[in-house]
């Protein structure tokens, strides 16, 4: 499938040598938090195939959601502030958000914002985005609606191109990655690496850290996102995919999505200092502190072979609890 060239891409891939040797372990890191600067992280791997298929067939409007700080909705805007498309994004809140961080960058690349309780979010976003929607078809706009996460079909190929990108630089740097891990939020990054690794029977552990929800919920989002996507990728349409493949790590979610315990926030302190490279605390901060407690004797990653960590970004969000970090 087509699709625009948006990413700074390809991101790097280096080892990481402080917390290799900690660990005593193989571990390199692969900069997807670095694929771009308004359009930094994972996402847009995922909306350079969305963007496309919402412009060619005509549509002037992107509408998508996410929590208040969503790298998501922020790529999003961005991107639709790029070509020249209007934005219009659904931000889960509890209380009157202060305006920093990805919101700040939102309400600045000019996205039309609408507020929704958690409820709300949970039980009827897609309704409430369709609505929104059918306003801009009445003011004479077309509007396409992104899932959030970019998660679906179109959007995971993005990280089933990944994959490629990944081979093409294990060939180049003559190493192969026996282990990926990635963290997991709403499911279509790690369903897109699943797709290439079952498809071309790479072989390799993918390991989806969960920041939210639970192991039985991304198994079933994974393996449904992963078989809507074969019909985009037609050498491979009749292949199925075995769910027994998916891996997913719930035991780091904590106290919940986007809620830090005081050991998280620590291990973020401890591993910019250790490797300066910034971890957030909703996504990546989790993932790798995960990582960090199953590298240990009595985890669940020993013996991993070469172990490659997908930084997916998040940078923006970090700055909105640099008040109560522990610094």
């Amino acid at each position: 499938m087509n699709k625009y060239n948006i990413a700074n891409l390809p991101t790097k891939i280096y080892k990481l040598e402080n917390f290799s040797k900690e660990m005593n372990a193989n571990v390199w890191i692969k900069r997807d938090d670095q694929t771009g600067s308004e359009v930094s992280g994972n996402k847009i791997r995922k909306l350079e195939y969305l963007v496309q298929d919402a412009i060619s067939k005509g549509y002037d409007t992107l509408i998508t959601c996410g929590g208040i700080q969503s790298n998501h909705c922020r790529a999003t805007v961005a991107t639709a502030t790029l070509y020249g498309l209007k934005s219009a994004v659904l931000l889960r809140i509890s209380d009157t958000p202060p305006v920093v961080g990805n919101y700040f960058i939102d309400k600045l690349l000019g996205a039309d914002v609408k507020f929704c309780t958690r409820e709300e979010y949970s039980n009827s976003r897609g309704q409430i985005m369709e609505e929104m929607a059918k306003e801009y078809e009445k003011q004479g706009h077309k509007a396409y609606i992104i899932p959030e996460g970019a998660s679906n079909a179109i959007g995971t190929l993005g990280y089933y191109n990944c994959m490629n990108e990944i081979l093409e630089q294990e060939k180049e740097m003559g190493i192969k990655f026996d282990t990926i891990v990635v963290a997991t939020g709403s499911g279509g990054t790690y369903a897109g690496l699943y797709v290439a690794n079952e498809v071309m029977n790479l072989g390799k552990r993918i390991i989806g850290m969960a920041v939210c929800d639970n192991t039985e919920y991304f198994t079933e989002i994974a393996h449904n996102i992963g078989t809507e996507a074969l019909q985009y990728i037609p050498e491979h349409k009749d292949k199925s995919l075995d769910k027994s493949h998916i891996e997913i790590n719930d035991k780091y979610v904590g106290i919940g999505y986007a809620l830090s315990r005081p050991e998280e926030l620590e291990f973020i302190k401890k591993f910019a200092r250790q490797e300066c490279v910034i971890l957030d605390q909703v996504y990546t901060g989790k993932a790798m502190y995960g990582l960090y407690n199953e590298l240990q004797p009595n985890g669940n990653i020993n013996n991993a072979g070469n172990i490659l960590f997908i930084h997916t970004g998040g940078l923006y969000g970090l700055f909105t609890i640099s008040q109560d970090f522990p610094l």
